[in-house]
């Protein structure tokens, strides 16, 4: 049974590759499936073992790099005020982008940006609900917490996505300091 599964994860693994590699020099539109599976080094009755067509398979990838990102976004137990936890969400988003830049890279330099967008607007809009539900002071808070999030998720995203394409010209750090000048102390 581990075998299976071992061998079920390393192609997916191998198709996720092969697809993200592809992404580097064609838009998802022109790739089709048998070049995946030639990338890949995987037959077709193989690809179509796991997923239903190309499409299937974005998703899957899209889900398990959300999925990772989420795990991240978990560990941020930073909460006594919206600065520490905004700049705690920052930090992660910052060090996943540069962890999986080449990814991200690949998805955006010939597709549209906004598969880019939807992977981490899902999850940081997802956090930042978590949060609001969670967070007393954040209940509390005048301004409606939809403004807020949406607010939060513009410049933590934009700076991010900026940053990415722009990786050479700002460290991490300068970036996380920049943000954290600009993000208030409290939330009235």
């Amino acid at each position: 049974m581990k075998k299976d599964d071992l061998r079920i994860i390393k192609t997916k693994k191998a198709l996720y590759n092969a697809l993200i590699n592809l992404m580097k020099n064609k838009t998802f539109e022109e790739i089709k499936v048998s070049d995946i599976c030639n990338e890949a080094l995987v037959n077709r009755s193989t690809f179509y073992a796991h997923f239903e067509d190309k499409y299937t398979l974005l998703s899957s990838f899209i889900n398990s790099l959300k999925d990772s990102f989420l795990n991240e976004l978990n560990t941020n137990t930073k909460t006594s005020n919206s600065k520490e936890y905004y700049t705690e969400v920052i930090k992660i988003f910052l060090a996943h982008i540069e962890r999986e830049k080449d990814t991200y890279l690949s998805i955006a330099m010939h597709n549209r940006d906004s598969i880019l967008v939807d992977i981490i607007y899902d999850v940081i809009n997802k956090d930042i609900k978590d949060k609001f539900n969670e967070d007393e002071k954040l209940k509390e808070s005048s301004i409606p917490k939809e403004i807020i999030a949406k607010f939060f998720f513009g410049a933590v995203v934009n700076v991010g996505i900026y940053w990415l394409y722009n990786i050479d010209k700002y460290t991490k750090e300068e970036i996380l300091n920049y943000l954290i000048l600009l993000i208030p102390n409290e939330l009235k």
